[in-house]
């Protein structure tokens, strides 16, 4: 029989994958025969052969079915309330979520806001905000602050305000307001910029640390 080409594509051969299991399994039984110096009965290779068959079978398990939530498990830190509507999140809805990564440069009010944006303009009929906003929220986040998430406590966010709180004592820490806090009692006009520009800038600083309004200011 010819050999095929180095670069040329393997075809898979249903013949050739049989006749490696068989050889595993002879393989196995051998080398527990030389060990124990006993023959595998037939209950014996029949356990093997049950092992194969689960391994082969999670081969063929789907990427939907991998990530699908056990119903024995919890859901990682969220408590979810019962929805007897058949909701569940639209593609639609997740690619237009904002993305949140965690870095420190970010801004986690800002986030909040735009998220409120989007989940407000693709909200469900018959599904409130509570519902919607806890179970898409998850989607915003990315890598750290995903990470941040799964490592919650299980049970520890039953509430979209409970989501909030934990969001901002995370990623909006006393010590960032403080430092925000000082940039907004310090900010000058600066040279060769107009009024305009000035308070446009002053009014973002502002944005970033609600705990302030720009009304007690001016």
């Amino acid at each position: 029989m010819p050999r095929s080409s180095r670069t040329g594509e393997l075809q898979f051969n249903p013949e050739i994958e049989k006749t490696a299991r068989r050889l595993r399994k002879e393989t196995i039984e051998r080398r527990i025969r030389a060990k124990l110096d006993i023959d595998l009965t037939v209950g014996e290779r029949s356990i093997f052969e049950e092992i194969e068959l689960e391994m082969a079978t999670n081969n063929r398990r789907t990427i939907k079915e991998l990530n699908a939530p056990n119903s024995d498990q919890q859901h990682l830190c969220i408590t979810y309330s019962d929805t007897n509507d058949g909701f569940e999140l639209k593609s639609g809805l997740i690619h237009l979520l904002p993305s949140f990564h965690g870095l420190a440069g970010e801004d986690p009010h800002k986030h909040l806001k735009e998220f409120h944006v989007v989940c407000a303009g693709m909200r469900p009929h018959r599904i409130i905000d509570e519902q919607l906003n806890l179970r898409a929220f998850l989607f915003s986040l990315k890598d750290k602050a995903k990470d941040w998430l799964y490592y919650l406590p299980s049970g520890s966010i039953e509430t979209w305000a409970d989501m909030k709180q934990q969001f901002l004592q995370r990623f909006f820490p006393a010590s960032r307001a403080t430092h925000l806090r000082k940039e907004i009692y310090r900010i000058r006009q600066l040279n060769g910029e107009s009024l305009y520009e000035y308070w446009e800038r002053f009014k973002e600083l502002v944005a970033s640390y609600p705990l302030i309004s720009s009304r007690n200011h001016f």
